[in-house]
């Protein structure tokens, strides 16, 4: 969580310089919950289909730093190698797909590699999982996705952050339902609630949702309450997030809830977590400079052929 908020914090600081083209999405407030899924599965063996608020869980389940600033930066040597939105990264092979849209979309994109690892005969012991927000509900992707989850028995945990807005739409005006988790329940996939400021929750509810579905309990969907602590972007201020939203327990910052919680139980002291900053503040350090160092592709010496055959071009 909180090297995933200092790296963040750097991107942002890049952005507003300048030296970032195209978005910065940030994560600040929903660390806890990412960072526990990311946390709950395993590279290598596990898929993991995160979105734009995911820093903090791409960083738990082992997504180098390089590869984040190598990608926002337009290195030739990230794993998008500079041809593609910052945003849009990932390692398909490792289990890692790159985000295609945030609005629902990757719901149906790790079903579909579900089915492929079950049709290969490879689903011993595997979890899929993605975060979707609370706007992407509202989307056909989600619901067909959903729906199809659910109907292949498939081992996934979709966690939908509710930060209260679909970009500045209130939740009032997306659904008329209750809770978010009766959509789990109209479609027949077990349903959990957690308060997504609250870390030590986080980590016991998406923990063990990724178990039940790693042992065969169906997929699962956890509804995390919370509040983005910045705008939609940061080209967007949240002006529209009303002041006494922020001021109540979802407007809580997950990270200072989580230092009173390790310091408080007797997990890290007061000085270890400022080594922690230290230690990190440097890598993030390394790792910017180092990107920025690096080559940006050449269009003239790139080849955009989706595939070739074996006496030329197709």
């Amino acid at each position: 969580m909180l090297k995933a908020r200092l790296l963040e914090s750097k991107l942002s600081s890049l952005y507003k310089a300048g030296k970032i083209v195209g978005g910065v999405y940030l994560g600040k407030g929903q660390e806890a919950v990412s960072a526990s899924l990311g946390a709950s599965l395993v590279r290598g063996r596990d898929i993991f289909a995160p979105l734009i608020r995911d820093q903090a869980g791409r960083t738990a389940f082992g997504e180098s730093m390089l590869d984040c600033t190598r990608t926002y930066l337009g290195s030739v040597l990230g794993p998008m190698k500079g041809r593609d939105g910052n945003i849009h990264r990932g390692r398909p092979l490792e289990g890692l797909p790159a985000m295609i849209s945030h609005l629902g979309t990757t719901v149906s994109v790790v079903a579909g590699m579900l089915v492929a690892r079950r049709l290969k005969g490879e689903m011993a012991g595997v979890v899929g999982a993605t975060c979707v927000g609370d706007g992407a509900t509202s989307t056909g992707s989600f619901h067909e996705g959903l729906n199809m989850v659910a109907i292949e028995n498939l081992p996934m945990v979709v966690i939908v952050a509710n930060n209260q807005f679909a970009y500045s739409t209130p939740t009032d005006r997306q659904y008329a339902c209750e809770d978010l988790l009766d959509r789990a329940k109209g479609y027949g996939v077990a349903g959990h609630s957690v308060d997504g400021t609250d870390m030590l929750a986080c980590s016991k509810v998406i923990g063990r949702a990724v178990t039940l579905a790693r042992e065969g309990a169906g997929p699962q969907m956890v509804v995390a309450r919370l509040l983005r602590l910045s705008g939609h972007g940061e080209h967007d201020d949240g002006s529209y997030v009303p002041n006494t939203l922020r001021a109540g327990n979802l407007g809580r910052d997950c990270l200072e809830v989580a230092t009173a919680q390790m310091t408080e139980g007797g997990y890290a002291g007061a000085d270890e977590i400022e080594r922690w900053k230290t230690e990190f503040t440097d890598e993030v350090q390394a790792a910017v400079a180092q990107a920025q160092q690096e080559p940006a592709p050449d269009p003239w010496d790139e080849e955009w052929f989706a595939c070739k055959s074996t006496t030329g071009r197709l």
